[in-house]
């Protein structure tokens, strides 16, 4: 499981390229076209992995529930981030993906419940859950990638 955390760390750390090098009005902006803006992107991300690694083993999410409820599969944009808001995605980004990995060589995801994915594959266990979770995310960075060429033309 190194290589697959490895590869959600290298993403996580593109992401939080966004988060640094892009201004509060682009972070929140949600070009024509689109339904999220690229903080909705990321932090979806973050709360997307809470569910399928933590939600789905029945282990305590590192999040609270009132990110979970406005960033999960489903939601959209409702509201622009703060500065504060983009501070603790920040946080957020590489530390959960840091404690998941500890947690899971501490092997604390003894139970899965099984779940189908939109792609119609049925993860059934943590390790599953954890390499669905790269492919998720490597879908919403494409996104992030097109929105920036909206957000700032090439």
């Amino acid at each position: 499981m190194d290589w697959s955390f490895d590869i959600t760390l290298k993403t996580r750390a593109i992401l939080y390229k966004f988060l640094e090098n892009f201004s509060l009005e682009q972070l929140n902006s949600v070009p024509k076209g689109y339904r999220n803006s690229i903080y909705w992107n990321i932090m979806h991300v973050v709360v997307t992995q809470q569910l399928l690694v933590y939600g789905l083993s029945n282990v305590p999410m590192l999040l609270d529930s009132e990110y979970i409820k406005a960033f999960r599969k489903g939601t959209k944009t409702e509201q622009d981030a703060s500065q504060d808001d983009i501070e603790y995605l920040k946080s957020l980004l590489i530390s959960t993906i840091e404690k998941t990995q500890s947690d899971y060589a501490a092997g604390i995801f003894t139970t899965f419940t099984s779940y189908t994915v939109s792609t119609k594959s049925t993860l059934t266990n943590v390790e599953e859950a954890i390499e669905f979770n790269n492919f998720h995310e490597g879908i919403h960075l494409g996104y992030i990638l097109a929105m920036k060429n909206t957000i700032i033309p090439q």
